[in-house]
């Protein structure tokens, strides 16, 4: 089992930018697929972005142009920066990782973080 634990949550306002750290307690990120994800009350866990071992990226179409995703091998380290911030990323933020890939769908994740809590305010 892996051990992630995400940190760089906070509140901004409406346009401003955070950096979302994932760490692994392992080197993980060179054999594993690592996914963002993110859930706001009464709604459903939703993708966000992905990041496979050669560098291969995905995103949601609501954070294309917005959000990169990239990992730090040597510091087990997979970052979500997130810049142009809208209300409606309000969400609590979770790092998971894949080793096999099947989809982007949250059950095919295996490992997941504790979550950090991003709010937006307009």
């Amino acid at each position: 089992q892996v051990q992630l634990v995400e940190s760089g949550g906070g509140l901004v306002q409406a346009g401003g930018s955070l950096r979302l750290s994932c760490a692994a307690s392992g080197r993980i990120f060179s054999t594993h697929r690592a996914a963002w994800f993110r859930q706001a009350p009464g709604k459903e866990r939703e993708f966000v972005a992905a990041i496979t071992p050669s560098g291969s990226t995905n995103y949601t179409d609501s954070v294309k142009g917005r959000f990169a995703i990239s990992t730090d091998n040597a510091k087990n380290t997979v970052v979500l920066q997130m810049n142009s911030l809208k209300p409606e990323d309000t969400a609590f933020y979770y790092c998971a990782t894949q080793l096999y890939y099947c989809s982007d769908s949250a059950q095919m994740y295996q490992d997941w973080g504790q979550g950090t809590q991003v709010t937006v305010s307009s």
